[in-house]
């Protein structure tokens, strides 16, 4: 069960209190019927509700797709710094989403957030094969004897053994980075293995889904039907039933 204006502002755009003056204004219908009654509980699987005259269409599960900006921690809430879900309004922040994987806080670009946990955990984890690419620019020249040591599979400084990945050289200082995992600070750490320290770092793609280039940094769009079934194609799971569920 769901508050009316709750299901009003997530389903159709409007924020909290632009959903309750529509409902007391008598524009939004439950079964055919006004209702003036914000506070009013519905069944949102069962109960049709329409907003003047347009049938509000309820989604169990949300997808989006961020342009992370650098200095915002990929987080949840955070009392002292600023975090990814502060870049959504609350109507959105309510649908309960959350950071897939981590970006950290000075790394930008290509960040998802759902409120699907299977999603999230079959991305994150390196039993998908769900290749993430990085746009990097280090200190220092890049070799081929860098390349080579990626794909052989790095072991950090701390004995932290890495998968095979592949580094691309774009230039003398840049590069593209694809690995099939997330470890803490990953890339910066494969980077600082090979000498290499990295001055700017940007998630370009996960998987068949790439960085929105309509997007400014720090925007947001919800995924398209077709980003979905190609992301759930490459994940092997059920597609868009699971929102009819």
């Amino acid at each position: 069960m769901m508050r009316l204006d709750r299901f009003v502002a997530e389903t159709s755009g409007l924020t909290r209190s632009q959903a309750v003056k529509m409902i007391r204004a008598g524009t939004v219908l439950v079964n055919g019927v006004p209702v003036r009654k914000p506070d009013l509980k519905i069944d949102e699987s069962r109960e049709t509700v329409t907003v003047s005259g347009q049938k509000c269409e309820y989604r169990r599960y949300r997808y989006y797709l961020l342009d992370k900006p650098t200095g915002v921690i990929t987080a949840t809430n955070d009392r002292k710094q600023e975090t990814v879900l502060d870049l959504f309004p609350r109507e959105i922040q309510r649908q309960g989403i959350f950071p897939v994987g981590r970006l950290d806080k000075d790394t930008s670009g290509l960040l998802l957030l759902t409120n699907d946990g299977e999603y999230a955990h079959r991305i994150i984890s390196p039993k998908s094969g769900i290749e993430k690419v990085y746009y990097a620019r280090v200190t220092g020249e890049l070799s081929p004897q860098d390349a080579e040591r990626f794909r052989a599979g790095l072991i950090l400084e701390d004995g932290t053994r890495c998968l095979p990945a592949e580094l691309e050289i774009r230039g003398v200082s840049e590069c593209l980075v694809t690995v099939m995992e997330g470890k803490y600070h990953q890339v910066r750490r494969m980077l600082a293995a090979v000498g290499k320290p990295v001055l700017t770092l940007r998630r370009l793609s996960i998987g068949p889904l790439h960085l929105d280039p309509t997007l400014q940094t720090g925007q947001y769009r919800e995924l398209t039907e077709g980003e979905l079934c190609i992301m759930f194609k490459a994940l092997h799971m059920e597609n868009m039933s699971k929102n009819e569920s």
